[in-house]
């Protein structure tokens, strides 16, 4: 499962550091959308491309 970490605060809703766990992936004509849960569970969020690699990293 890919982990992603938050480089920076994201909309004021988590702080940087904050882990999430890729639950989707999905593209629609050349457009990438991902949904990220929270490592504990409290949130989720979806992300366009552009997004996911302005504001996260992907840890091992």
């Amino acid at each position: 499962m890919k982990r992603y970490r938050l480089i920076n605060n994201f909309k004021d809703q988590y702080k940087k550091g904050t882990t999430f766990f890729v639950i989707s992936e999905s593209e629609f004509i050349g457009v990438k959308e991902f949904v990220l849960q929270t490592k504990n569970l409290d949130g989720k969020i979806i992300l366009s491309e552009k997004e996911l690699k302005e504001h996260f990293r992907q840890i091992y």
